[in-house]
């Protein structure tokens, strides 16, 4: 009897760690993107589709079934680059993510730290965008594609005056700066001080909307501060700036 109900219920709770699986991979492709909203919008179609069907409302269920349709072939044309993108992304094995070995994590906070130390003695702004668990893909597509290693010159070469991407902010995703002169969403806070400019204004509207760590250099004041889920940590020198990236990083409660 319990061999029998054993291959009787196998096979559908396959059926549902594979569906599961699979939709799993298909969210991550939008987390981050313009498509998550409206993939969000066609779930709430669906789910409502479902009750309408259960409790037979005729004239309901007739409409959103067209309305249904509709969406998902409207989600294919406007959201196509997104798409295209996040199926890339599984060519590249970018997906699936490793966790970096701590030498390589110092080596690489120890670069950011330099090249911010050598930009605020040299009196040029910065505004660095580190990726965590929210996806950044969105923003890198409204700068330069930079695709490259870590590394403090170049960093700082980004954000020397009359080069092109030193305006916008720079994103490191992956332990790579994946692009430059990116545009963020500037804070609608009307109780930020008056001090702060452009960059510190643009680090807390990204920050607002996603968990990205933000690195600004204040041209003006020459200073380095971090901006963390809505949160200021102002002020910091080289070592408190290397130990609080790394202490952001890698705390999940933080």
């Amino acid at each position: 009897m319990l061999a029998h109900n054993l291959i009787l219920y196998w096979k559908p709770v396959v059926e549902i760690l594979i569906l599961w699986f699979f939709i799993y991979r298909i969210l991550l492709f939008f987390v981050g993107t313009r498509a998550l909203q409206a993939l969000r919008g066609i779930i709430i179609l669906l789910l409502a589709f479902l009750i309408f069907q259960k409790f037979n409302f005729f004239v309901l269920d007739k409409l959103f079934r067209e309305l249904f349709g509709i969406s998902v072939i409207a989600i294919l044309i406007i959201f196509h680059p997104e798409i295209r993108q996040g199926l890339a992304s599984i060519g590249k094995n970018q997906v699936f993510k490793t966790n970096q070995k701590d030498e390589d994590m110092d080596f690489i906070i120890g670069q950011i730290a330099q090249a911010c130390e050598n930009l605020a003695q040299n009196k040029l702004g910065a505004l660095i965008a580190i990726e965590k668990d929210d996806s950044l893909s969105a923003y890198i597509q409204s700068g330069e594609i930079v695709d490259s290693r870590i590394c403090a010159d170049l960093i700082e070469a980004i954000f020397t005056p009359n080069n092109p991407l030193h305006d916008g902010g720079l994103i490191i995703q992956k332990t790579r700066i994946a692009a430059a002169g990116c545009f963020f969403p500037l804070t609608e806070n009307q109780e930020l001080n008056r001090i702060f400019g452009t960059r510190h204004r643009a680090a807390l509207g990204l920050s607002e909307e996603t968990d990205a760590l933000l690195i600004i250099v204040s041209e003006e004041r020459h200073d380095i501060s971090i901006i963390y889920r809505k949160k200021f940590y102002k002020d910091l020198g080289g070592q408190q700036l290397e130990t609080k990236i790394k202490e952001l990083l890698l705390n999940k409660d933080e």
